[in-house]
């Protein structure tokens, strides 16, 4: 027994390596082949264009990409959050004339104008995030609707900034590091790596405790609330966020036409956002950037014959509610990533 004693036992071995986790309902791959081979081929597009002598498309790419950073904002509080708002237009608004009333006053710096566009659409959320975010359902989407119409109708009665009119900017804003965002091939890049940046935080943020909560909270609101979690936080950080990137792409959009108009705020125009998510796909991690894509080359393509031509987009659209009820990015079926 004493024998025994003296050999007091070994420790067992235990595994401290991290086990790897398999992704869960709520986790959003961003399948980095995919991703990577699509932004190569993102990179060498004005370099093909003006070999072809296409340098016109390069433009048509710039507008794409801002209408996808747009479109996947509204997929944020959308399609993750479950909050369908009928005024996400005035954050894209909001930052156009942010950017625009800068240059009106002789502010010339992209990095001035992008950072005022954000904060001014951020605090605009805010105001408007923390009034309707106390209502659900069909009260939610009416009140997002009226806060948007209602600053639609406000920047139309100031003539200071054009009115009806629209302001027109001067010229384009200054980047710096030797950069001139005059040339459409410096402006693309530009929206480029701000539409990637942002893309990739998006991705980040979903796979987050934060995103998870957040599209648990679109499944089930009451039970998430039931168990302690800030839901009307939650909701109110997301809605925020979401119309900060909004109004980042409307500082792009307005530096790429060089004018800015009330009509950018109506509801028509996030009526066309939402239309871009749904052909997407709501929920998926690239469905704004898919459906800006498809909506913008079907105008372009119908457009070229026929002036009627969002009654053939419309087809589309039904087509696609109709065989894909999830989007275009349901038809592609992926395998779960190993």
């Amino acid at each position: 027994m004493a024998e025994l004693d003296s050999h007091p036992a070994k420790p067992v071995a235990v595994a401290t390596a991290p086990l790897r986790l398999l992704p869960g309902l709520l986790d959003h791959p961003l399948y980095w082949r995919t991703g990577l081979v699509l932004l190569i081929a993102l990179v060498l597009l004005p370099e093909l264009a003006h070999a072809w002598g296409l340098d016109f498309y390069v433009g048509v790419a710039s507008r794409m990409l801002i209408f996808a950073l747009a479109a996947t904002s509204l997929n944020l509080i959308l399609g993750f959050g479950g909050m369908v708002s009928f005024g996400h237009a005035a954050f894209i608004g909001v930052g156009a004339y942010a950017a625009g009333i800068l240059m009106q006053n002789g502010f010339h710096s992209a990095w001035l104008a992008l950072l005022l566009a954000f904060v001014a659409a951020a605090a605009l959320a805010l105001l408007i995030g923390a009034i309707s975010l106390r209502t659900r359902g069909v009260y939610f989407i009416m009140i997002t609707l009226a806060f948007a119409q209602m600053l639609y109708y406000l920047m139309v009665s100031l003539k200071t900034y054009g009115g009806d009119d629209g302001l027109s900017l001067a010229g384009r804003f200054k980047l710096g590091l030797g950069l001139d965002l005059s040339q459409d091939a410096t402006f693309y890049y530009l929206v480029l790596a701000i539409t990637t940046l942002v893309f990739l935080a998006v991705h980040r943020l979903l796979n987050s405790r934060f995103g998870h909560a957040l599209q648990a909270i679109r499944e089930n609101e009451t039970r998430m609330a039931a168990i302690g979690f800030p839901v009307y936080r939650f909701k109110l950080m997301a809605f925020v966020l979401a119309g900060a990137l909004a109004g980042l792409a409307g500082a792009l959009l307005a530096h790429q036409g060089g004018f800015v108009s009330p009509s950018m705020m109506q509801w028509s125009e996030s009526g066309m956002l939402m239309v871009m998510v749904i052909l997407g796909g709501v929920g998926h991690l690239y469905g704004g950037l898919v459906g800006a894509v498809v909506f913008l080359l079907l105008e372009e393509l119908l457009s070229s014959y026929t002036i009627h031509w969002q009654f053939g987009l419309g087809a589309v659209l039904l087509a696609v509610v109709l065989l894909a009820p999830n989007g275009l990015l349901s038809l592609w079926r992926k395998r779960p990533a190993p």
